[in-house]
Protein backbone atom coordinates (compact mmCIF):
# COMPACT_ATOMS: atom_id res chain seq x y z
CA UNK A 1 0.00 0.00 0.00
CA UNK A 2 1.48 3.49 -1.16
CA UNK A 3 0.14 5.22 1.72
CA UNK A 4 0.90 9.21 2.17
CA UNK A 5 -0.40 10.56 5.43
CA UNK A 6 0.51 14.76 5.23
CA UNK A 7 -1.29 17.96 5.81
CA UNK A 8 -4.74 18.41 4.26
CA UNK A 9 -6.38 21.80 2.73
CA UNK A 10 -9.54 20.70 4.33
CA UNK A 11 -11.69 23.24 3.23
CA UNK A 12 -10.27 22.97 -0.32
CA UNK A 13 -11.24 19.19 -0.43
CA UNK A 14 -14.14 19.04 1.69
CA UNK A 15 -16.32 17.10 -0.83
CA UNK A 16 -13.46 14.50 -0.98
CA UNK A 17 -13.36 14.25 2.66
CA UNK A 18 -16.82 13.90 3.26
CA UNK A 19 -17.26 11.76 0.62
CA UNK A 20 -15.16 9.46 2.77
CA UNK A 21 -17.06 10.83 5.64
CA UNK A 22 -20.53 9.52 4.09
CA UNK A 23 -19.49 5.63 3.62
CA UNK A 24 -17.78 5.50 6.95
CA UNK A 25 -20.48 6.48 9.23
CA UNK A 26 -23.12 5.85 6.73
CA UNK A 27 -24.76 10.07 5.92
CA UNK A 28 -27.13 10.17 3.19
CA UNK A 29 -27.05 13.59 1.30
CA UNK A 30 -28.33 16.10 3.27
CA UNK A 31 -26.30 15.28 6.73
CA UNK A 32 -23.38 16.12 3.84
CA UNK A 33 -24.68 19.24 2.94
CA UNK A 34 -24.90 19.95 6.47
CA UNK A 35 -21.94 18.93 7.26
CA UNK A 36 -19.85 20.85 4.32
CA UNK A 37 -20.93 24.05 6.19
CA UNK A 38 -20.04 22.95 9.54
CA UNK A 39 -16.78 21.57 8.15
CA UNK A 40 -15.90 25.23 6.47
CA UNK A 41 -16.70 26.85 9.42
CA UNK A 42 -14.41 24.86 11.72
CA UNK A 43 -11.45 25.55 9.44
CA UNK A 44 -11.99 29.01 10.34
CA UNK A 45 -11.24 28.58 13.74
CA UNK A 46 -7.67 29.25 15.54
CA UNK A 47 -5.90 26.48 15.18
CA UNK A 48 -7.48 24.32 12.93
CA UNK A 49 -5.84 22.07 10.90
CA UNK A 50 -6.29 18.57 9.42
CA UNK A 51 -4.37 15.61 7.89
CA UNK A 52 -5.45 13.56 4.93
CA UNK A 53 -4.20 9.79 4.61
CA UNK A 54 -4.18 9.27 0.38
CA UNK A 55 -3.51 5.89 -1.77
CA UNK A 56 -2.56 6.19 -4.99
CA UNK A 57 -3.72 9.89 -4.88
CA UNK A 58 -6.95 9.08 -3.45
CA UNK A 59 -8.11 10.70 -0.45
CA UNK A 60 -8.69 7.26 1.73
CA UNK A 61 -9.18 9.09 5.27
CA UNK A 62 -9.00 12.85 7.48
CA UNK A 63 -8.63 13.89 10.55
CA UNK A 64 -9.40 17.14 11.63
CA UNK A 65 -9.76 19.31 15.15
CA UNK A 66 -8.87 22.26 16.99
CA UNK A 67 -8.14 24.19 19.94
CA UNK A 68 -11.11 23.52 22.31
CA UNK A 69 -13.03 26.33 23.31
CA UNK A 70 -16.02 26.42 25.33
CA UNK A 71 -17.70 28.68 23.40
CA UNK A 72 -17.87 26.08 20.44
CA UNK A 73 -21.25 24.48 19.99
CA UNK A 74 -19.78 20.41 20.88
CA UNK A 75 -18.72 22.11 24.01
CA UNK A 76 -21.95 23.87 25.10
CA UNK A 77 -23.30 20.57 24.61
CA UNK A 78 -21.08 18.16 26.06
CA UNK A 79 -20.27 20.39 29.35
CA UNK A 80 -23.62 19.39 31.63
CA UNK A 81 -22.40 15.77 31.26
CA UNK A 82 -18.85 16.53 31.69
CA UNK A 83 -19.84 19.37 35.26
CA UNK A 84 -21.74 16.10 36.50
CA UNK A 85 -18.43 13.78 36.48
CA UNK A 86 -16.71 16.42 37.53
CA UNK A 87 -14.59 16.19 34.47
CA UNK A 88 -15.55 19.72 32.50
CA UNK A 89 -12.29 20.93 33.71
CA UNK A 90 -11.07 18.45 30.35
CA UNK A 91 -12.99 21.36 27.88
CA UNK A 92 -9.69 23.89 28.71
CA UNK A 93 -6.55 23.47 27.56
CA UNK A 94 -7.34 20.76 25.46
CA UNK A 95 -7.11 19.99 21.59
CA UNK A 96 -10.44 18.38 20.21
CA UNK A 97 -10.38 15.82 17.62
CA UNK A 98 -13.91 17.06 15.54
CA UNK A 99 -13.58 13.94 12.99
CA UNK A 100 -11.95 11.22 12.10
CA UNK A 101 -12.71 8.70 9.34
CA UNK A 102 -11.11 6.26 7.21
CA UNK A 103 -13.01 4.62 4.26
CA UNK A 104 -13.79 1.10 5.24
CA UNK A 105 -12.07 -1.03 2.10
CA UNK A 106 -8.68 0.94 4.23
CA UNK A 107 -10.00 0.43 7.57
CA UNK A 108 -7.90 -2.18 10.16
CA UNK A 109 -4.54 -0.99 8.33
CA UNK A 110 -3.79 1.24 11.14
CA UNK A 111 -4.32 4.32 9.31
CA UNK A 112 -6.80 5.74 11.67
CA UNK A 113 -4.27 5.28 14.27
CA UNK A 114 -1.47 7.44 12.83
CA UNK A 115 -3.89 10.42 12.02
CA UNK A 116 -4.77 10.71 15.34
CA UNK A 117 -1.43 10.35 16.75
CA UNK A 118 0.05 12.65 14.11
CA UNK A 119 -2.42 15.06 14.39
CA UNK A 120 -1.94 15.45 18.69
CA UNK A 121 1.83 15.35 18.14
CA UNK A 122 1.42 18.87 16.94
CA UNK A 123 -0.89 19.76 19.68
CA UNK A 124 0.44 22.32 22.10
CA UNK A 125 -2.68 21.32 24.69
CA UNK A 126 -1.88 18.76 27.24
CA UNK A 127 -4.66 16.63 26.63
CA UNK A 128 -7.36 15.79 23.87
CA UNK A 129 -10.86 15.37 23.62
CA UNK A 130 -13.24 13.45 21.66
CA UNK A 131 -16.90 12.23 21.06
CA UNK A 132 -18.04 8.69 19.77
CA UNK A 133 -20.87 6.87 19.60
CA UNK A 134 -21.37 4.99 22.68
CA UNK A 135 -21.16 1.52 22.14
CA UNK A 136 -18.80 -1.32 21.64
CA UNK A 137 -17.01 -0.46 18.53
CA UNK A 138 -13.69 -0.75 16.61
CA UNK A 139 -13.30 3.06 16.80
CA UNK A 140 -13.82 3.29 20.79
CA UNK A 141 -11.27 0.54 20.67
CA UNK A 142 -8.75 2.56 19.26
CA UNK A 143 -9.10 5.46 21.62
CA UNK A 144 -9.03 3.30 24.29
CA UNK A 145 -5.89 1.62 23.01
CA UNK A 146 -4.34 5.03 22.47
CA UNK A 147 -5.10 6.28 26.25
CA UNK A 148 -8.96 7.85 25.90
CA UNK A 149 -10.83 7.08 28.60
CA UNK A 150 -14.53 7.91 29.13
CA UNK A 151 -15.05 11.63 30.79
CA UNK A 152 -19.37 10.93 29.99
CA UNK A 153 -21.63 8.29 28.45
CA UNK A 154 -25.03 8.87 26.98
CA UNK A 155 -24.32 12.26 25.81
CA UNK A 156 -27.58 13.10 23.84
CA UNK A 157 -26.49 15.95 21.02
CA UNK A 158 -29.38 17.30 18.84
CA UNK A 159 -30.81 15.21 15.73
CA UNK A 160 -27.98 12.65 16.72
CA UNK A 161 -30.12 9.23 17.13
CA UNK A 162 -27.42 7.73 18.97
CA UNK A 163 -25.53 8.81 22.52
CA UNK A 164 -22.23 9.91 22.24
CA UNK A 165 -19.69 8.85 25.35
CA UNK A 166 -16.81 12.13 25.54
CA UNK A 167 -13.55 10.65 25.96
CA UNK A 168 -10.23 11.90 27.29
CA UNK A 169 -6.54 11.76 27.06
CA UNK A 170 -3.30 13.32 28.27
CA UNK A 171 -0.79 13.90 25.09
CA UNK A 172 1.22 12.17 23.87
CA UNK A 173 -0.86 9.69 22.85
CA UNK A 174 -0.42 5.88 23.73
CA UNK A 175 1.96 4.18 21.85
CA UNK A 176 1.70 0.26 21.37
Amino acid sequence: MDLVIGPLDLAAHVDEALAVQAVAFGLGPDEVAVRRQIVQRHMQYRGARALGASVAGRLVGFVYGMPNSRTHWWSTVVEPYLRAGGNDFWLDDSFVITELHVHPDHQNRGIGRRLITMITDSAAEPRSILSAIDTDSPARGLYFSLGYVDLARQVHFPSAPKPYAVMGAHLPLRRR
